[in-house]
């Protein structure tokens, strides 16, 4: 029987216990992926609530200052230690969990996430999925290896009359379709 559409276990993952995606109930649309390993979400509110408790400087210093703390105004990548192989004219959509941000003050940046056929075993990254968030909580958000981070959904998609393509290879995860 042909595979049409499914996830593996990328190989640095094999012997860490990961737990491939499954549905929750029997009506549900989105696979549950889980964490491959504890991550650390930063609060976003760190470098504003330090700025305000600082006196007021010079801008060159404000601006070292929060070149130096930008880890906190970025998003963090959580690791899921899945790929995801599908049809060519599918992709995964990675959605947050509905939970994630009145429980866990989590969200994704992007909306969502488009895991293209096409990322599946590429050379730089084998087609690592990662979930990316933002932390808007007062406090570090801890995730832990095995919590429920969010969804994937396989979906179709349609192509243009007129479709035309760059005919670039992917090499790699976040970004790598160019631009």
């Amino acid at each position: 029987m042909e595979k049409k559409r499914g996830f593996e276990v990328i190989t640095a993952y094999q012997s860490n216990g990961i737990q491939l995606p499954i549905r929750a109930t029997n009506h549900a649309a989105g696979y549950d992926f889980e964490a491959a390993e504890d991550t650390i979400v930063p609060s976003i509110w760190k470098v504003l609530f330090k700025n305000i408790a600082r006196e007021m400087k010079p801008k060159e210093t404000k601006l070292a200052y929060l070149a130096e703390n930008k880890k906190y105004l970025k998003s963090t990548l959580v690791p899921t230690g899945i790929k995801a192989y599908m049809g060519e004219d599918e992709y995964l959509q990675l959605a947050n969990r509905s939970s994630n941000p009145i429980k866990h003050q989590l969200i994704l940046p992007n909306g969502v996430g488009i895991i293209d056929a096409d990322y599946y075993n590429n050379e730089n990254n084998e087609g690592h999925i990662y979930f990316q968030f933002i932390h808007y909580g007062l406090t570090d958000h801890v995730i832990k290896k095995g919590d429920r981070i969010g969804q994937g959904i396989f979906m179709p998609f349609l192509k243009a009359d007129a479709d035309r393509v760059t005919g670039n290879i992917r090499s790699g995860g976040f970004g790598s379709s160019g631009r």
